[in-house]
C-alpha cells in the first residue's frame, strides 16, 4: 500500500453518556447562533438512547472489521481514528500520528457523497488538524465519494431484501421503497458538484448521486421479482430555518401523501448513511415510525451497510486504488468521480 504507513477513519462522532449530549450538540452547531433551548430539544433525542449516540460503537466495529480484512489481505497498515465533534477528536488523532513517525495517511470518512458536509468539511477538518498539529503532521488524502461503488451498492440491496422479508407476504409485492437521506439546504444542494467531478444534474451532486444509488440498489432488489417495486427519494433530518428552502420531501410528510394514496407498506432505506447512527435510529425508528403507525402503514427499516461484508471489502478496494495512484475505478454510475483529490469549490460550500 506504499505510499501510505497508515489508515484513518474520518467520523462525525457522538456522546456516549448523558453528560456529553449538550456539549457534543454546542459542539457541532458551534457558530451558528444556535439557542440552548433548541440543543436542549435535540439533547431529548439522544436521552431517549441513555445519552449514547451508536455512532462512535459503529466506528469501532467498523475499524475492527477493516483490520481482520486488512489482515487476512496482506495489508499491513496501522489504522487510526478521528472525529469532527467528540472524542478522540481529528486535531488528537492527527498529532498521536506524528507522534507515531507516521508520514502519509490514507482517510475514508463515513460518508459516501458529494455535498459540504458530507466531503468537503471533512477536507477541512483535515487541514485545520494538520495546522494545529505543525511541521510534523502528516500528510492525509481522503478518498473519494464512493456512493457508486458497488460494496455500498451490494450491501444495501442485500439489506433491503432482508427488510422486504420482514414485511407479511401479502404486503411484499407492493412495498414502496423510499429512499431516504439527511436533508440539506438547495443552495448547498445547488453547489455541490464540480465539471471535473461530475456534478450530475443541475441541483447539484448531492440530490443526483442519491437518486442513482436508489436506481441501483432497487435493480439489484428486482433482479429476480417477477415485478419491480416502486421507489422514490425522500429526506429526514431537517434542522434549518423555516423560511430556508431545503431538499424534500420530507419522509413524514410523504408518508401522510402515500397514505392517502392507499400505499400498505413501505421499506425505508437510509442509503445517505454508512450506519445506523442517531439520525437514523431516532428519525426514521421513532418518529417515521410513529407516522406510519398512525396512518395505518406497515414501515420495516433496511439496515445501513455498518460492517456488511461488502462495505469492508470496498474500503481495502478503495485504498488500494488510492495507493496505486489510479484513475477512479469505473463505478456503477456515470456520476462515478473522475478524479481523487477534490478541486477547489467541489462539493459545495456551507
Amino acid at each position: 500500500m506504499r505510499p501510505y504507513d497508515a489508515f484513518l477513519l474520518l467520523s462525525f462522532g457522538g456522546p456516549e453518556k448523558t453528560d456529553d449530549v449538550i456539549p457534543f450538540l454546542e459542539n457541532v452547531t458551534r457558530g451558528r447562533g444556535i439557542p440552548r433551548e433548541r440543543l436542549a430539544e435535540v439533547g431529548e433525542h439522544y436521552f431517549l438512547f441513555n445519552g449514547v449516540s451508536p455512532i462512535n460503537q459503529q466506528c469501532r466495529d467498523l475499524i475492527e472489521a477493516v483490520r481482520a480484512d486488512f489482515d487476512a489481505n496482506g495489508v499491513d497498515l496501522p489504522i487510526y481514528w478521528g472525529n469532527r465533534n467528540w472524542d478522540p477528536y481529528l486535531t488528537d488523532t492527527v498529532a498521536q500520528m506524528a507522534e507515531d513517525g507516521v508520514r502519509r495517511v490514507v482517510a475514508l470518512a463515513t460518508s459516501a457523497y458529494s455535498s459540504y458536509s458530507s466531503h468537503r468539511q471533512y477536507l477541512e477538518d483535515v487541514d485545520r488538524a494538520r495546522e494545529a498539529v505543525g511541521a510534523g503532521a502528516p500528510r492525509i488524502d481522503l478518498i473519494r465519494p464512493y456512493f457508486d461503488h458497488p460494496g455500498f451498492i451490494d450491501s444495501f440491496a442485500d439489506n433491503t431484501r432482508a427488510a422486504l422479508r420482514r414485511l407479511p407476504a401479502d404486503l411484499r409485492a407492493d412495498a414502496r421503497l423510499l429512499y431516504s437521506a439527511h436533508s440539506i439546504p438547495t443552495a448547498m444542494s445547488q453547489a455541490s458538484g464540480d465539471p471535473e467531478c461530475r456534478p450530475g444534474a443541475a441541483g447539484g451532486a448531492y440530490p443526483a448521486q442519491l437518486a442513482e444509488v436508489a436506481r441501483l440498489v432497487t435493480e439489484r432488489v428486482d433482479a429476480d421479482s417477477e415485478r419491480g417495486h416502486a421507489h422514490e427519494l425522500v429526506y429526514q433530518s431537517r434542522s434549518g430555518p423555516p423560511g430556508q428552502p431545503w431538499l424534500e420531501p420530507d419522509i413524514n410528510d410523504r408518508l401522510e401523501e402515500l397514505a392517502a394514496e392507499g400505499v400498505k407498506a413501505v421499506v425505508v432505506v437510509p442509503h445517505g448513511f454508512v450506519s445506523d447512527h442517531m439520525e437514523v435510529k431516532y428519525d426514521l425508528d421513532v418518529e417515521a415510525l410513529e407516522t406510519a403507525d398512525k396512518l395505518g402503514i406497515r414501515l420495516v427499516r433496511a439496515l445501513a451497510p455498518g460492517t456488511h461484508p461488502s462495505f469492508v471489502a470496498m474500503v481495502r478496494d478503495l485504498v488500494r486504488e488510492r495507493a496505486e495512484s489510479e484513475a477512479p475505478r469505473a463505478g456503477l454510475s456515470a456520476l462515478t468521480p473522475t478524479c481523487h483529490d477534490c478541486p477547489p469549490g467541489c462539493c459545495g460550500q456551507r
